[in-house]
């Protein structure tokens, strides 16, 4: 501790907060203040009442200095040098007052920023060397912006709350100097302690008016809050439900700031503030209040209490308001359907023209689509690309083997483990009310003693009902009007009348083998070399493999056996280049394709089947596609009269269409030239091979017709001609259904001459110009016409060789 003699007649010439210069001792009488911190130019009321501090205030004197310093921990009864912050204000004491217990009042005012240098005395006054803090002057323009904006914010703050007088303003922009605009914004503001110690210490005014702005801007924010809840209370008694919000939150902090929130009540509230943020309607608004209500007054571990939960939920993660915007680009949407797709224009066309429509009436409603065709035509795939090109959300159900009517409507809640259908749970998923939503396999929905879906579906589909759709889970209507519905399915033949009729349907028949060669080239083979780890860069597929796969390993209307071999094809070849190295490169061509596949399990056997008398090719349509079908006939004699006999699972309407053919034949065998012994008492057996495989409908009657004439003549029909057309007892040949897939199945099976109804001539336009380059169409009227295609023209054997005796081996 230095000596104390002469430290107390040297002075420091120090400058004041407004710029005056003072004359200030170099030793003060240190006053330390507990969690008080003095600034410069402040006027500050202390008490003062511990014995050290009372005799550094009687040591100052009226109109003395001192330093008061603020203590590192309030709770230290005599600080000593250590204990006190190593910066603290010089104050100039203006008045003292004994207080009515012990101690003083003492108001005082600040002079300047001083550190504590070297204790000079600590007994019975704590005496210190005073180090007065210059404070640097403003260096640059940018330093008067900060200070005027300073300003503006402490201005801005004075409007906004009202326990601040407007004559505030004026003072501000009179203070002479940015430190102590700083200093006494800092006084006046509610600044942690530890903030406060930061701007005493600090000498740098600019660095002091940075530090309080950001203050300023909080305290902004708040004032800002404060009013607008103000002015929300103020609005209570024309908006009920926004007092009630209001109430429940204030209600909420206070219950925070007690240490009182119950998990239960704050669960309730989250609930309460997600339904706030939703856009839910006016009904089902009302339907969450009263649930909330309801959960709020069961008990805590009550057993329904997590059934309401559940129930509120997905009451509220459901997308009522939820809606992605359009992509209303049709030169876009055709570029993805293009890159995503090979073919399918139909389909494609479709989708640009709703495009079309919503771009010219945004209101329209969205049609519902029905894909019909065979597996692996991309169908499903075709929903997702609709999707992208849209720029919808994509949602899909899978409809396939549902039998309960709850699985489309929901649970009612009563029920143990109840939930919403699928549709709302698809919705959920998809987190729009707009999406693009596929109900996969629609033709393969059942029904049993639990009601039936398709039924349910039937107000899914219906664009009059569906803005109201009822879900028997959430018991509210819910709008699906905006809801794109794309249903995909295999055949119509087993969807109800009442469901088909609610949607426009589109057949996809498949594709022809150029076709199915340039969807492997662009797209299966590119995701089976990914797939398999092997470089495009190294690996070459010949034009002459991609053609032999298709034409002798697989035979269907659609790619996904297609893969499935390109798949095998690829290990094998993954096999080949991990033994010869991941750089060397490989060619695909027809010869490894035969020693990595095998011998082909498709080769034409039409003409091999059809060059015996009795059998007729005839076209038909399946849910795997169109395909050829082989008729068989045999004579064989005796009994009474001319019988019939049916086999290979025909159906009811081919049963009759071979009835009427064989009436046909009957009633024309003269002009048909059959031989007399041909109409003798016989049976007729009619067979269509593949028994396991039921088969219907009248489109077989050219084909049964054409086999019984072959079997009764002994003619052999055309091998490479396929035939389809229903018939009637009049003789006339009748347009039928599914031509594109039908004509489609004849290119594949290699036949070269169709003949069908000229009813169908329309159908033709679908075809494919690659495709009826293959096949010689005949289009005929009656069955004589049909006859003169599919069979050789009848010759009468001479009389010679009726006389002869028949010769046999």
């Amino acid at each position: 501790m230095a000596d104390q003699s002469g430290e107390s007649l040297a002075t420091h010439t120090v400058q004041g907060p407004t710029g005056e210069e003072l004359e200030i001792p170099a030793v003060l009488p240190v006053l330390p203040l507990r969690d008080a911190v003095v600034y410069p130019g402040v006027t500050v009321p202390l008490s003062v009442g511990r014995a050290r501090s009372l005799a550094a205030l009687e040591a100052a004197g009226e109109h003395g200095y001192l330093l008061a310093a603020t203590q590192r921990d309030a709770t230290v009864e005599q600080p000593e040098p250590h204990d006190l912050h190593h910066v603290g204000c010089i104050v100039r004491v203006m008045r003292t007052i004994s207080s009515r217990r012990e101690g003083k009042q003492a108001l005082v005012v600040g002079v300047a920023r001083a550190e504590l240098g070297e204790a000079i005395e600590l007994h019975p006054v704590h005496t210190t060397r005073a180090i007065p803090l210059p404070e640097p002057p403003l260096a640059s323009d940018e330093d008067e912006v900060t200070w005027q904006r300073v300003i503006q914010r402490a201005q801005q703050v004075i409007d906004l709350r009202d326990d601040m007088p407007s004559e505030w303003k004026t003072f501000l922009s009179g203070i002479p100097t940015p430190g102590m605009l700083a200093d006494l914004i800092a006084s006046n503001l509610a600044i942690p302690p530890e903030e406060r110690i930061l701007l005493l210490e600090e000498t740098d005014p600019v660095v002091r008016l940075l530090r309080v702005e950001s203050h300023l801007e909080r305290e902004i924010t708040i004032a800002e809050t404060q009013r607008a809840l103000r002015d929300e209370s103020h609005a209570v008694d024309e908006d009920p439900r926004r007092r009630e919000r209001m109430l429940r939150r204030r209600m909420r902090e206070i219950q925070d700031e007690l240490g009182e929130a119950d998990a239960g009540l704050r669960e309730v509230d989250e609930l309460r503030d997600k339904a706030e943020a939703a856009e839910l309607p006016e009904e089902t608004r009302e339907q969450v209040d009263r649930e909330l209500k309801r959960l709020a007054a069961l008990p805590q571990h009550a057993p329904d209490r997590h059934l309401v939960r559940t129930y509120l939920e997905w009451m509220l993660d459901l997308p009522w308001g939820v809606e992605t915007e359009d992509v209303l680009d049709l030169a876009h949407a055709r570029e993805v359907l293009d890159a995503d797709h090979h073919g399918l224009d139909k389909v494609k066309q479709r989708i640009l023209e709703y495009l079309a429509v919503r771009k010219l009436a945004p209101t329209a409603k969205a049609p519902i689509l029905c894909f019909v065709g065979p597996p692996g035509v991309g169908k499903t795939s075709l929903g997702r690309s609709i999707a992208r090109a849209m720029g919808r959300n994509f949602a899909r159900a899978s409809l396939g083997g549902v039998r309960d009517e709850a699985e489309i409507r929901g649970h009612r809640r009563t029920y143990v483990g109840a939930m919403p259908g699928r549709i709302l749970q698809s919705l959920k998923r998809a987190g729009s009310r707009n999406p693009i939503f596929l109900l996969d396999e629609i033709d393969k929905l059942g029904s049993d003693f639990r009601g039936d879906p398709s039924s349910a579906l039937l107000e899914v589909l219906d664009p009059e009902q569906n803005q109201s759709f009822s879900d028997h889970y959430i018991e509210v209507p819910f709008d699906l009007s905006r809801v794109l519905f794309v249903a995909t399915a295999n055949t119509l033949a087993t969807i109800p009348p009442a469901l088909l009729d609610r949607m426009e349907v589109i057949e996809l028949p498949g594709y022809t083998e150029a076709e199915k060669q340039i969807i492997a080239r662009r797209h299966l083979v590119p995701k089976q070399l990914e797939a398999h780890g092997l470089r495009e860069d190294k690996i070459e597929v010949g034009d002459d493999a991609l053609e032999k796969v298709v034409l002798e390993y697989t035979r269907e209307a659609g790619v996904r056996n297609l893969e499935r071999q390109l798949a095998s094809l690829m290990r094998k070849t993954a096999t080949r280049v991990a033994e010869q190295g991941p750089d060397t490169p490989f060619r695909i061509d027809a010869a490894f394709v035969s020693e990595a596949l095998g011998a082909p399990p498709h080769l034409s056997e039409t003409a091999e089947r059809a060059g015996h008398p009795g059998v007729a090719v005839g076209l038909g349509i399946t849910a795997h596609g169109g395909d050829i079908l082989f008729v068989e006939a045999a004579r064989i004699p005796g009994g009474k009269g001319m019988r019939l006999r049916l086999t290979g699972q025909m159906g009811d309407v081919m049963r009759e269409s071979a009835e009427a053919a064989l009436s046909w034949v009957r009633a024309h065998a003269d002009d048909l030239g059959l031989p007399a012994e041909a109409l003798q008492p016989c049976e007729i057996h009619l067979h269509i091979p593949a028994g396991a495989v039921p088969k219907d409908g009248p489109s077989a009657g050219i084909a049964l017709v054409t086999a019984i004439v072959s079997a009764l003549s002994d003619r052999r029909s055309h091998g490479t001609v396929a035939m389809t057309g229903e018939i009637s007892l009049r003789g006339r040949v009748l347009p039928v259904g599914g031509i594109k897939g039908k004509v489609f199945a004849a290119a594949r099976a290699g036949i070269e001459t169709v003949v069908m109804p000229r009813r169908n001539a329309k159908d033709l336009i679908e075809i494919p110009d690659d495709v009826r380059s293959q096949l010689t169409i005949r289009l005929v009227d009656t069955i004589e016409e049909a006859l003169g295609y599919t069979l050789p023209p009848f010759e009468a054997p001479s009389e010679a060789a009726a006389e002869s005796p028949a010769v046999s081996a």
